[in-house]
């Protein structure tokens, strides 16, 4: 499956370049249509460009004061067609080949030979769609969020109202998704009983995410266990198994919901602690929801693993009547 999806993604990459030189090729035309001056420039840059290759060739060993007088008369030609563009109103990088992502050349792949950002998005975009939880971050974000269906009356011995309490918890989440790109080490834990907004609070943040290109890991905690074992004792789709568990860590962020419903145990309290610890590490940002409380994680999980969730995320306790019977 990750074979075809990447197939269908390099063909979509090829696409997108062709689509991008017959642009510049366009944009090109009607340049030299206005102005002949610049195709002859063109022309002459490309002259010289090939003159000063082939004497590099032919003289490996006395090209250096021809190639720096073909750079001068490079130089040159390029100054005179800045300033014929410039003169008719046209912007200098007109001509130039308009990448949707300038990083990877829109090819997916850095000079490294490593995957680019955009491409990995895109793996886990097509990866959404395919869940289905696209159509559930279209629904459930902030701009969908309606404050007024918490109750705004006391709650138990808790200070605030359940709304007043909520409002706090969405301030933190948008100053969350707003400071993200700062290296503040804030990471978020949201714990409370079911039906009280963990989940929908947890998808508008992974929406404005996704919408600012980061890419976003969405998976429950039984999940993550899953891609840990298939990566571990799985022999089948060994491409896509390791690329999902690489994701786990280098996600820039991972969201761990319903911590806690996994079977616990040393397997999986190291792999949880190790996930978490190794982002906490590399400044990697995340996010666990959980309907146990700080003391019963600390119950299930060891000192260890919950030590690391205590000193590094910032708990965010959700309070209230079940919202799934309102």
């Amino acid at each position: 499956m990750y074979k075809d999806i990447l197939k269908e993604l390099s063909i979509e990459y090829e696409r997108k370049r062709d689509r991008q030189l017959h642009e510049q090729r366009m944009r090109k035309e009607k340049v030299y249509k206005k102005i002949p001056a610049i195709k002859r420039i063109d022309e002459d840059i490309l002259r010289t460009g090939l003159s000063m290759s082939k004497y590099i060739i032919g003289n490996p060993d006395t090209y250096k004061e021809s190639v720096e007088k073909a750079k001068k008369t490079i130089e040159k030609l390029k100054m005179e067609k800045a300033y014929l563009m410039t003169e008719s109103n046209i912007p200098v990088d007109y001509m130039d080949i308009k990448y949707d992502c300038e990083v990877c050349k829109d090819t997916g792949y850095l000079d490294s030979g490593n995957q680019c950002n955009c491409l990995k998005q895109a793996l886990v975009s097509r990866a959404y769609k395919m869940s289905n939880i696209e159509n559930v971050l279209r629904k459930e974000n902030f701009k969908t969020f309606d404050i007024s269906i918490f109750k705004d009356e006391p709650f138990g011995n808790e200070r605030m109202t359940p709304r007043e309490n909520m409002q706090d918890l969405a301030g933190i989440a948008e100053g969350f998704v707003n400071n993200f790109n700062e290296n503040n080490g804030d990471n978020l834990l949201l714990y409370g009983t079911t039906g009280l907004g963990k989940t929908f609070l947890c998808n508008c943040i992974a929406k404005s995410l996704l919408d600012k290109s980061k890419i976003v890991i969405y998976q429950t905690a039984f999940t993550i266990l899953e891609i840990i074992e298939r990566h571990r004792f799985g022999k089948d789709a060994k491409d896509s198994n390791d690329y999902q568990y690489r994701l786990l860590f280098e996600a820039d962020l991972l969201i761990i919901d319903d911590l806690g419903t996994e079977v616990a145990n040393t397997f999986t309290n190291a792999e949880i602690f190790n996930i978490v610890n190794t982002r906490i590490i590399a400044g990697k940002k995340t996010i666990i929801s959980s309907n146990l409380t700080p003391k019963e994680i600390t119950a299930t999980y060891t000192d260890r693993v919950f030590s690391r969730i205590l000193d590094k995320f910032i708990p965010l306790k959700f309070y209230g009547h079940d919202l799934r019977w309102e």
